[in-house]
């Protein structure tokens, strides 16, 4: 039976998150409904990442077997004719060893979060971007950002409901860049908590807006209390742009 590896691109505001659930559509769930509509057959669509609801992607990464041996172009383009008119496209799929696990086989994920610092309202960014009025300092914020690399127990950043076995995580990378209006935060590491990356946007927020120092950013993590969470981004302005394997 050959495992496809799909690598999928979507605009998360219409769904639920990734995961197929009873309480509305997602990502997974229009996937599968794809795939059984030109393979005549229903795969479980393992994927890399299980984002939030309204979280985009560039790069999600997904895998699946199927009982025929197609080509990959075939799979790529039988999957997005039935995905048509949703936001969900599959860029690439490639034929993979059997061991390969969407999941369990990453050795990296990349995320970006868009903010655009203006007054004035979104309208090609809406539900792309998260617009902060205030004014933002982002050498402040990229300064107090490297406080949260490294190994930490990062139960500040976590949301209450994750379901990780521990709170320890290595962030491997947190950059805050600005061009223009747009202020991006980079973070790269293996595997994240639930909520984190928006949880640690929200607090670098408070930094750039001048209400935080990186003082008390690394107290708040040093707290490992979800109560001192600064604020949490909205789910917007994330993406997942790659998967390293």
């Amino acid at each position: 039976m050959p495992r496809y590896k799909l690598t999928i691109e979507y605009d998360g505001t219409p769904y639920i998150g990734w995961q197929q659930q009873d309480n509305g559509p997602s990502v997974q769930g229009a996937l599968t409904e794809a795939i059984a509509a030109f393979a005549g057959e229903r795969v479980v669509v393992a994927g890399a990442g299980r984002t939030d609801t309204g979280v985009h992607a560039l790069g999600q990464v997904a895998h699946i077997d199927l009982a025929k041996d197609w080509e990959v172009d075939r799979v790529r383009d039988a999957a997005n004719f039935h995905l048509r008119p949703q936001p969900i496209a599959v860029l690439q799929a490639e034929r993979v060893a059997p061991d390969f696990d969407a999941r369990f086989s990453a050795l990296k994920r990349h995320y970006l979060y868009r903010i655009v610092n203006r007054r004035a309202d979104l309208t090609l960014d809406q539900n792309r971007a998260w617009r902060v009025p205030r004014a933002l300092d982002c050498a402040a914020m990229q300064a107090a950002a490297q406080q949260l690399t490294g190994k930490h127990d990062f139960t500040t950043f976590r949301s209450t409901e994750c379901q990780a076995k521990s709170p320890l995580k290595t962030l491997d990378r947190l950059d805050v860049t600005r061009d223009g209006d747009e202020v991006r935060v980079t973070a790269s590491a293996r595997s994240f908590l639930q909520h984190q990356v928006r949880s640690m946007v929200g607090s670098l927020v408070h930094v750039g807006e001048g209400k935080w120092s990186a003082r008390d950013l690394a107290a708040a993590l040093a707290a490992r209390d979800r109560t001192r969470c600064g604020q949490v981004a909205p789910p917007h302005g994330l993406y997942l742009v790659r998967v390293d394997y």
